[in-house]
Parts: C-alpha cells; sequence; structure tokens
C-alpha cells in the first residue's frame, strides 16, 4: 500500500505539502496541487484518514512527553506543545500530552497498549532517562532536542552552539571587547537541560577561539536587574550583552543598564539569542536569534509521521541554522569601523 512518504517522493514535495494538497487545508499553487493528485492517483494511495488507519491498524496519534519541572517555562513550554499538535494535525495526527512527572511511565504506556503511533519528546536533559528508554520500545520516538547520546535517536533542534558563535561574531564584528552572557537559572542548568547547556558550551568555545573577554552570569531571580548587577559586578566595563535566559530576565534588562547609566545599543550591545519569545515589544526591543518552535516542531512531526508510514528508521540528528533578526540593539563601538559579521 501507498504511503504519503511514497506520494511525497513521486510529486517532489514535502509530506506536509501532500496532507495540504489533498485536504485543502492551506492554499497552494495549483501545478504543484496536479502534481500531487497525480502521484497519489498512480500510487494508489488512500488520503482519507480513517481508511489508513483501518488498513495499517494505527491509532493516527502521536503522544508528546512533556514533563513539567518547577524551574519550567511554561509559555515556552506550550508553544513548543501547540506547535506540535498543529503540525500532527496537518498530517490528520491527534496528539495525547503527557505532563506527569514520571515521564518514564507515560512512554511506556503508550508504548505498550499501542494508544500512539509515534511519541514526540520536549524539554529533554543532556542525560535525559527518556533516550535511554527510546532505544529499548519498538514504539517510534522522536525528540525535539539534543541529550549528550545520541546513539541509535532521531533528534531534530536549533543548531544553539552555532546559534552562541553567531551572536558573538555580530557583537565582534560591531567592535564589542568585553561580552557578557546572560544564562537561564541554576536550577534549570543543574538539571542539564540541553538547550541551555549547548548555548553555554557554544559560546564559552567561541569566546575563547577568539580571545575574547568574557563573563557568564545565572539570573538569582525572575528579573533582569540583579542579573545586570552582577554582570557590572563582574565586568563593569561590558560592552555587549547576549541574553540566552527567560522572558522575564531579558524583558527587563534595556532598564536594568539604564538604571546604571549604560544605554542600548550605544554602550553596551544586546543580543537575545536561541529564545522563543519576540522582543519587538520590549521597551528596548534586542536583535534576535530565534529559537523557531514551529521550524523544529514540523520537523520533527514530519520525521515521525514517515518512521510510523514507512516503519523505517535511521538513527540522525538533524540541527536547524540560525536565523538573525536586526532591530537595531547592535551598533559600532566608539571609533569602531563596522566589519562584516561572519
Amino acid at each position: 500500500m501507498a504511503t504519503i512518504d511514497d506520494v511525497a517522493r513521486a510529486a517532489g514535495v514535502s509530506i506536509s505539502t501532500v496532507s495540504y494538497a489533498l485536504s485543502g487545508k492551506r492554499s497552494i499553487k495549483e501545478s504543484t496541487r496536479n502534481r500531487v493528485l497525480d502521484a497519489a492517483a498512480h500510487l494508489g494511495y488512500l488520503p482519507n484518514a480513517s481508511a489508513r488507519t483501518l488498513a495499517a491498524n494505527r491509532s493516527q496519534i502521536f503522544a508528546v512527553t512533556a514533563p513539567l519541572h518547577p524551574d519550567t517555562d511554561h509559555s515556552a513550554h506550550m508553544v513548543f506543545a501547540m506547535e506540535v499538535t498543529k503540525a500532527a494535525r496537518d498530517l490528520d495526527y491527534d496528539t495525547l500530552l503527557l505532563v506527569h512527572n514520571d515521564a518514564l511511565d507515560g512512554m511506556k504506556r503508550s508504548a505498550a497498549t499501542s494508544l500512539a503511533d509515534g511519541i514526540i519528546v520536549l524539554d529533554v536533559d543532556a542525560h535525559d532517562p527518556r533516550a535511554d528508554l527510546a532505544r529499548q520500545l519498538a514504539c517510534p520516538v522522536v525528540f525535539i532536542g539534543v541529550p549528550e547520546d545520541t546513539t541509535g535517536l532521531v533528534c531534530v533542534d536549533l543548531d544553539f552552539e552555532a546559534a552562541a558563535a553567531l551572536a558573538v561574531d555580530r557583537l565582534v564584528a560591531a567592535g564589542r571587547k568585553r561580552i557578557g552572557l546572560i544564562s537561564h537559572p541554576e536550577e534549570t542548568l543543574s538539571r542539564e537541560s540541553n538547550f541551555p547547556l549547548r548555548f553555554l558550551h557554544g559560546f564559552e568555545r567561541h569566546v575563547a577561539e577568539l580571545g575574547i573577554e568574557h563573563v557568564e552570569i545565572t539570573p538569582r531571580t525572575h528579573r533582569g536587574l540583579e542579573a545586570v548587577e552582577d554582570v557590572l559586578d563582574a565586568m563593569p566595563d561590558v560592552d555587549g550583552l547576549v541574553l540566552n535566559t527567560n522572558v522575564d530576565v531579558a524583558s527587563s534588562v534595556g532598564a536594568a543598564l539604564a538604571l546604571h547609566g549604560k544605554s542600548v545599543p550605544t554602550d553596551v550591545s544586546v543580543i537575545a539569542a536561541g529564545v522563543t519569545f519576540s522582543t519587538a515589544r520590549f521597551p528596548v526591543p534586542f536583535d534576535t536569534i530565534p529559537l523557531d518552535a514551529h521550524a523544529s516542531c514540523s520537523a520533527a512531526v514530519e520525521m515521525l509521521a514517515r518512521i510510523v508510514e514507512t516503519s523505517a528508521s535511521l538513527p540522525e540528528t538533524t540541527l536547524i541554522p540560525p536565523t538573525y533578526i536586526d532591530q537595531g540593539s547592535v551598533a559600532p563601538a566608539f571609533g569602531h569601523a563596522p566589519t562584516p559579521a561572519r
């Protein structure tokens, strides 16, 4: 029986484009729609969800394991859960959100009862026990996040190391020589949440390669005032800041700098990097390297759907290249002729 992956390959389009063409949920070019329809007809593909479910003995449900921790950023948590749900619906799958602290139990039940056709893993830690469990389950699993050991796993995420390097390069190109990083709270780093650690390590490696004077701060509270004070205590003449932190801290950094007589971007240039939130409505908008939940969740769901429908899975890690949004919060240092960023 032909699968949606077969149709996508024959038509030369993505799985989601096939779904849009067959369901009419989104507008696509007529030529593309016709190409998909021709491929589906030639292959004898059954687009009806119930027909596929009966034929393949599937539930058309993806389980999403996203346990809540005391330090969970709830706004970012829900953004990812919603983007997974929307991407799944585009491919005619429903989602079942598993938020219990015992994430292993939820995954085991989903796999043992065939409650779900596959599992998406969110909020990944560096030494996440769900990684070991995923290697043992017959049920396909895709991680949005990258644990330290990716052996046998399928993972997708932003390239946080590259995002950190891009932020540093932009500041260095503007002549900034003393750069501070405001990271996530110590509690988040202590439980080894994968993305703050990957960003931190990428930042540390790149500033070391460039020989840049730097300081790293973990916020003591959910306000930017204390974080900025800690940066200035450690490096009074800081002239560049990278924010890989939560929205509460980031949104108050501009005001905190102003209290110390420092303006953005003249005195201190600022970049928010690897973040899910927009800074456009901050009192002082910051240049941003976004963590695009839509991009990573859509890619992960398409991978999982392909594995479910083809019963073929090859371990792979897909890192999404970072992009840069200019909001005017980086400016050349006094007396510095700007150089192109790498």
